[in-house]
């Protein structure tokens, strides 16, 4: 049943968030060339690899100039990236990867592959037991104000309770943070 909502709610999103994904693609192209698209390896279910896609929000040569993470004053990010950044409108080609079966609408966000140090083998194992999410528990609770141990414990929970009911109130959740109404 979780699937069957993945992706009709993906397809009725990109139906709806086509002319903003269009324009973001013109944005990014506009003020730094082609690809518009970023495509970065990301752990997925049972630890498998996956291509996760975004919208370029970067300089084209970003992850050899620099870390896999960034912090809010990081010179790579372009001033559109700034602003796709900021209203997650860079996370909407992942819709995508949610047709594809490599993510889920909500999830624990999928890490990269130099992240699975940071977890015990047992964390590690609940946390890739469910599809990655474009948005999940910590997403929806924290954004990116928790600290690493506050966003595992959210990212526990939610494989722990995970369920249909939890998924809409956790997108919800999101939406509201998204436009400014609080999280719950």
């Amino acid at each position: 049943m979780k699937r069957l909502l993945d992706i009709v709610l993906s397809l009725a999103a990109l139906l709806v968030l086509s002319p903003l994904m269009l324009g973001a693609a013109l944005a990014v192209a506009l003020e730094s060339g082609v690809p518009v698209l970023f495509r970065q390896t990301r752990l997925g279910l049972h630890g498998r690899e996956f291509g996760m896609f975004k919208f370029r929000s970067m300089v084209k040569n970003a992850a050899a100039i620099g870390p896999y993470f960034t912090s809010g004053d990081d010179p790579r990010i372009t001033r559109v990236g700034r602003f796709i950044r900021r209203t997650s409108i860079d996370e909407l080609p992942q819709i995508l990867n949610v047709l594809k079966g490599d993510m889920s609408l909500v999830g624990p966000r999928p890490d990269v592959p130099a992240q699975r140090k940071l977890y015990s083998d047992a964390d590690w194992a609940q946390r890739c037991s469910v599809r990655p999410g474009i948005t999940g528990l910590a997403q929806a609770l924290l954004r990116s104000e928790g600290t690493e141990a506050q966003r595992l414990e959210a990212d526990l929970r939610y494989t722990r309770e995970v369920s249909l009911w939890l998924d809409l109130k956790i997108m919800v959740w999101t939406l509201g943070r998204l436009t400014g109404k609080g999280s719950n």
